[in-house]
């Protein structure tokens, strides 16, 4: 089993110092929707962001939603191998089942999302699908029971994606921890919580590109395309 957290994802409703702000008035106005539950978004916000700490590192949903997709979509997955969590900056954790089926539409999927921010769980009825909670990354990890957790970063000792993940196949149930924002690099406290930091690459990458590539990787470690194919 492998556990993937998306962590200090930049996704999150709009902060209350922005509602009053002319670009967010406008798209409350637009979108029939209070200020407080719209996602706060860099293509519509930019110039109210300005104001924001971290600027950089907030408003896109869409790299989460991207992530997401190639996760959630991946055989790990389908074979019931995969365990997603998206942790935000501020501490509320996305907890996304794995019969997930997230919208195509970067649409639709900010409306669900926003419903999840507003009600906390998704569908509010019957066995939810995604659910919020407030906890810390450090908390999610504890009641996970991890056993080793892998951080991807600019700031990593250099290693190919493969020497990386491979090694992860003799852990019970290792983490890896994938960035979900655009600009700067983990806190603090993330890196403290990481077995091991490492960059796979010379450039940045996207964060959809990494989790994408990992994800095959540990496929590959534990001979799971050939397993598929002989089940086939």
């Amino acid at each position: 089993m492998l556990v993937l957290v998306l962590a200090e994802a930049a996704i999150e409703t709009v902060p209350e110092m922005l509602w009053n702000h002319p670009a967010v008035r406008r798209h409350s106005k637009r979108q029939h929707k209070q200020a407080g539950q719209l996602l706060l978004d860099r293509s519509l916000h930019h110039q109210a962001m300005k104001r924001l700490d971290d600027d950089l590192k907030r408003g896109r949903p869409d790299i989460t939603h991207f992530c997401l997709l190639e996760a959630l979509g991946s055989p790990l997955n389908k074979e019931g191998l995969l365990k997603v969590y998206v942790h935000t900056l501020e501490d509320k954790v996305i907890i996304v089942d794995s019969s997930t089926r997230l919208p195509r539409n970067y649409n639709r999927f900010i409306g669900l999302m926003e419903q999840l921010f507003q009600q906390g769980k998704v569908p509010i009825e019957g066995e939810s699908l995604l659910k919020l909670e407030h906890k810390t990354l450090q908390q999610l990890l504890a009641e996970t029971e991890i056993d080793h957790i892998l951080a991807f970063s600019r700031n990593g000792e250099p290693k190919t994606l493969t020497e990386a993940v491979s090694s992860l196949q003799q852990k019970q149930k290792p983490a890896i921890i994938i960035g979900a924002f655009p600009h700067s690099t983990f806190s603090e406290t993330i890196t403290q919580l990481a077995d091991e930091l490492v960059c796979v690459d010379a450039e940045m990458l996207e964060a959809w590109t990494i989790t994408s590539r990992a994800i095959y990787q540990y496929e590959q470690a534990i001979s799971l395309p050939k397993k598929r194919v002989c089940e086939s």
